[in-house]
Order: C-alpha cells, then structure tokens, then sequence
C-alpha cells in the first residue's frame, strides 16, 4: 500500500501533541486525506475526490515540519500506519483500497455528501 511511517521513535509527549493535532484536524474538516506528494495511492484518491467535486483538505507528511510525528500519531490511532489516510465526516475511512471500494459499491458519494464535502448537483 501507500508509504509507510517512519521507525523513528518519539517521546510520548510528542506523539500526544501530533495526535491533538490530528484529532483537531480531523474533527474540525469534513473530509481530510493524510497524503505524500510522491505517492501514487494518495494522487488515486485526491484525483478521485476532485472528479466527485469534493471539497478536501489535503495534509502532505512529507512536507511538513512534524510530518513524521503525524504519521506515528495516525498509526497509533487509526492502526494504519500507511497513506493515504482517509477521513470523512470525522470518521476514518482508511487508505486508497476502502476508499476506491467505497466508490465503486456506490457508498462513497453518499459519505462526501452526508459531511458537507459535496453536493448531490456536482457528483
């Protein structure tokens, strides 16, 4: 699957304030995808929310400053330590594979709907 987190290890005080962020993150924005710029997967899923017409945050690990912190904090969380990491409607979805699932057995749209990120017009 997509790119996996670093085996760097960080104190648990910086693990708590990566997942405060996460969490903040993800309560606060309809739909959110942890991505890399460099990863495949992650560009299926962000190209195939902008075919929908979603309206998506996009958080690129690999460009930012605590990137590697997130990752960690995500994996702990969620237990997919990969990306894309998905969430709709502060719910997570997980990576490329449930999320191209979710589309092809129709629920996807419905998802993006139900969060705000999309309207039944622009689907």
């Amino acid at each position: 699957m997509g790119s996996v987190f670093s085996t760097k290890k960080y104190s648990k005080e910086e693990l708590e304030m990566a997942l405060n962020k996460v969490k903040s993150i993800v309560s606060s924005t309809p739909v959110v995808v942890f991505s890399k710029t460099y990863c495949g997967y992650c560009r299926r899923v962000k190209d195939l929310f902008k075919q929908l017409g979603a309206s998506f945050m996009v958080i690129e690990l690999d460009e930012e400053r605590d990137g590697d912190e997130l990752q960690s904090a995500l994996a702990a969380w969620t237990g997919q330590g990969t990306v894309p990491n998905v969430f709709i409607g502060g719910k997570h979805i997980g990576g490329c594979d449930s999320v191209m699932e979710k589309h092809h057995r129709g629920e996807l749209v419905t998802l993006l709907t139900n969060a705000g990120a999309v309207t039944i017009n622009s689907a």
